[in-house]
């Protein structure tokens, strides 16, 4: 298939520029994906379609306040980085900009100097990897002087950046919010549960690869980033357990999705697993694992629109996103749901 069968036109104020409150007020899209039949409900109203038996699995990865503003040491001009992925020993792979002013062997000081890093080396692409300086513990320094890594289609500053968490986060490790959970409050996760609806967690840190557009005209020709993940045993029991009744497996969210076909078994079992993964979804891919997806709207011609298609079907998912458009649904991050089932 070709990228520009996946674009769509969204008008620019249909991109939600800040949470809605509470988490569980915005609308919820749900798609029946064999019928292709849409109706608009409002995200309460995800007990109706969960059932009892079935196993919700949710992403557990915590945002890193990733974003980093400071100065060189040795000019006082400014800089930024941005932290990717972590390379062990208090070592970064990192975004910097402006990238011409982190050479190797420069010190950059953020946050009156409560953290420090040094540019040990220039990688393939332009990113820099650091190393750090600190007392103490680096994620708690982060915690007081990071920023949140908001995506660049949202331009208003976010007051709360735990509205950029969702509510079960633990792990941290993610430049960007699987943000199909974004929704979910304690108490509705209580309903679920109470419902006799299982909750699994998966971790699945967030690259800002997810950002990254297809520029392949043949989107089979796209290459993947890769992003690490963990299921733990106790979650593997859990979902072989709801297959073994006839439960439906369900992801929040299109990181969990990857993360369950990334270590299913063709009889639809998972087995514990600890790596990377750089699968990539689009239509005609044969599902394993996956019954159900909540997810939120995605940038046309991006990756993750194009995994939705691969569940829901190309025509339904394109004519769903036509009618969330003519609806004045919310878009994108901080946007309204989807719940294909």
């Amino acid at each position: 298939m070709l990228r520009q069968d996946f674009y769509y036109e969204l008008p620019e104020e249909l991109i939600a520029q800040e949470p809605i409150e509470p988490r569980d007020a915005s609308r919820l899209l749900a798609l029946d994906r064999q019928s292709g039949e849409v109706a608009h409900r409002h995200f309460t109203d995800i007990l109706e379609y969960l059932r009892e038996g079935d196993c919700l699995v949710l992403n557990d990865s915590r945002v890193l306040p990733a974003r980093l503003l400071g100065k060189r040491a040795a000019t006082g001009a400014n800089v930024e980085l941005l932290l990717l992925t972590p390379h062990g020993n208090d070592t970064w792979e990192t975004l910097a900009g402006p990238g011409r002013r982190a050479k190797p062997g420069d010190i950059l000081a953020f946050g009156d100097s409560l953290l420090t890093a040094e540019v040990l080396d220039v990688l393939e692409g332009g990113n820099r990897l650091v190393k750090f300086s600190y007392e103490g513990n680096f994620y708690h320094v982060l915690e007081r002087i990071g920023q949140m890594p908001l995506p660049p289609y949202i331009k208003k500053k976010l007051e709360n950046g735990e509205r950029y968490q969702t509510v079960y986060s633990r792990e941290v490790g993610s430049a960007a919010a699987p943000t199909a959970g974004l929704h979910f409050t304690p108490e509705l996760l209580e309903k679920i549960k109470a419902k006799g609806v299982e909750i699994a967690y998966v971790t699945l840190h967030v690259g800002l690869g997810t950002f990254r557009p297809v520029k392949e005209d043949n989107i089979e020709n796209h290459t993947m980033h890769a992003e690490h993940y963990e299921l733990t045993a106790e979650t593997a029991d859990v979902i072989n357990r709801t297959r073994e009744r006839g439960g439906r497996v369900i992801a929040v969210g299109t990181t969990s999705c990857r993360t369950l076909e990334s270590v299913g078994l063709t009889n639809g079992r998972v087995e514990p697993a600890d790596g990377w993964t750089s699968i990539f979804i689009y239509p005609g891919y044969e599902f394993q694992v996956l019954d159900g997806l909540i997810t939120n709207f995605h940038l046309p011609e991006s990756t993750l629109i194009m995994l939705v298609s691969a569940f829901a079907g190309y025509e339904h998912t394109m004519e769903a996103y036509r009618q969330a458009v003519e609806e004045k649904y919310r878009f994108f991050s901080f946007g309204d749901s989807m719940a294909i089932l």
